[in-house]
């Protein structure tokens, strides 16, 4: 059989390769970690325990995760990690449906009622954990009430209890079998692993591998620190003995040298003498520095930046948003607890009471969605430019409530029509409203028939100022001097009549 074949676009081709087209899927697990040729780790017996692969685990312990509690002692680690913590469970969760139909709905409904039973949030904090050790374990307390299986409880263990075996199963290390430990029933734990760069290591690789040098340089930096300003601090004690001293007198002369940093006055043995040294340095000592820059690492390990206790006021990225832990963190915390949850104990409860409806999903709402205030401006700018949004829907859906388009102001024959038709429903408005008519213009008829007593003297005087100027310009200026002269309190009172009736007239028209 020749080696190479023609394929069927015309190019030459291995044969192995045209067989390979046509083969059937392989179903099988070809790379599991159980058949001995894993040569990472060599034969791994199903019923031993997996050590950890943390090389930092490894070199420092025998798998202990304790170093790992010593990391979280850090002042900084403590501070950061409860940050972020915090940063998550302080965004609200929600439960949805994972379809459409009733069964689906109820076995939602179902879930949220048991979680807000357990404190949701107190559980996600404890299983947090997770992603600064690698995994988190927790126990499942189920209870029965009626024909439903409940969750009475959700305890998250010491992850230092258990361990995984060659099958990837977790087991529990107890006194009475600590190798390899119990097997656990199924549907009771849930557990998950994060941070490793494959699948071939359940413990996985949490925060506190990046953490442990940080923390372990800070350490030391502190404790060479503490030896500096004792050094400097306080002058060192010298004391000289003569070359046939006794090993009496020498212990004598000791205790005077220790008596000196606790007491304020000393005694010492006859022919000995005591001085003090001054410690000469030269150079600056950068313990400051080094601590800084180890509390800066820290934070960005955990925070994704330098934190707001390292932030430098007036610097891109300082003080403007340093207390926030970024988003992107917060989310990919949440869904790690959330879907892990989905995929283990929400799965089994809707498969136990509510058989054939889909899984319901519990989530956190991280995204804290689209700035209003811009979007508005946005609209605004649109407008002016003359564009309108396509439909109300448009406005409700972006800015909530129900809206409605503000009328029109009305011209005078809508007033017209609109006045017609209150008179149709209420004939005693069309009454007021005659009798309105009728008071406006007995008023109108007295100011006109006072018009040539009020207004007349007026007009009369600005006529004689225009035929004795002979100019426009005489005028204008007689004019601006007629302006200022008091009007007469014959108009001032005509004036005030017009004016009360109006007001008179409008209030009556608003009270209807």
């Amino acid at each position: 059989m020749s080696q190479y074949v023609r394929h069927e676009s015309g190019v030459i081709v291995p044969a192995s390769f045209a067989e390979a087209a046509l083969a059937q899927p392989e179903f099988r697990e070809v790379a599991t970690t159980l058949d001995g040729r894993d040569i990472t780790r060599g034969f791994v017996s199903p019923f031993e325990l997996l050590a950890p692969q943390d090389d930092i685990l490894r070199a420092r312990g025998t798998g202990n995760y304790q170093i790992y509690r010593e990391v979280l002692r850090d002042w900084q680690v403590a501070a950061t990690f409860g940050q972020r913590r915090l940063a998550v469970v302080s965004k609200p969760w929600e439960v949805e449906a994972g379809g459409k139909s009733a069964a689906d709905k109820a076995a939602a409904d179902f879930l949220k009622e048991q979680l807000q039973a357990i404190t949701w949030d107190n559980v996600t904090t404890g299983m947090l954990y997770g992603t600064f050790y690698g995994y988190a374990v927790a126990e499942m307390l189920w209870g029965r009430e009626g024909r439903f299986v409940t969750i009475e409880n959700i305890k998250v263990r010491d992850r230092r209890r258990f361990g995984y075996d060659g099958a990837m199963q977790l087991r529990l290390q107890t006194m009475a079998q600590m190798r390899p430990g119990e097997l656990l029933p199924e549907r009771k734990f849930w557990h998950f692993a994060t941070g490793a760069d494959h699948d071939d290591e359940p413990y996985g690789l949490g925060l506190a591998h990046w953490l442990y040098w940080p923390v372990f340089f800070k350490r030391n930096d502190i404790k060479f620190w503490l030896i500096f300003l004792e050094k400097f601090g306080q002058p060192t004690a010298k004391g000289t003995y003569p070359p046939n001293a006794t090993a009496a007198e020498k212990a004598k002369l000791l205790a005077a040298l220790g008596a000196i940093t606790t007491d304020a006055g000393v005694i010492m043995p006859e022919g000995m003498a005591i001085e003090l040294i001054e410690a000469a340095r030269s150079g600056t000592a950068d313990y400051t520095e080094l601590c800084d820059r180890m509390d800066a690492a820290i934070s960005k390990v955990v925070l994704g930046h330098t934190g707001s206790s390292d932030a430098t006021p007036g610097r891109l990225g300082g003080e403007d948003n340093a207390h926030e832990v970024r988003q992107d963190l917060v989310k990919a915390d949440a869904d790690l607890v959330c879907e892990s949850f989905n995929r283990g104990p929400a799965r089994w409860l809707t498969e136990w009471n509510f058989p054939g409806a889909k899984t319901p999903r519990v989530w956190r709402q991280v995204d804290e969605g689209e700035d209003l205030d811009k979007r508005s401006q946005v609209d605004e700018r649109l407008h002016n430019m003359g564009y309108e949004p396509a439909s109300l829907e448009y406005i409700n859906e972006t800015y909530g409530g129900t809206w409605r388009k503000k009328a029109a102001p009305q011209g005078g024959r809508e007033v017209a029509l609109n006045r017609a038709a209150e008179f149709a429903e209420r004939p005693e408005a069309a009454a007021a409203a005659t009798a309105d008519q009728e008071l406006l213009e007995a008023a109108a008829r007295e100011l006109g028939a006072d018009w040539e007593r009020v207004i007349g003297p007026k007009i009369e005087e600005l006529v004689a100022f225009a035929e004795s100027s002979g100019d426009l310009v005489t005028f204008r200026e007689r004019l601006a001097e007629l302006m200022k002269t008091p009007p007469s309190a014959t108009l001032v009172e005509a004036l005030t009549r017009a004016g009360f009736t109006a007001q008179l007239l409008g209030r009556t028209d608003h009270d209807d």
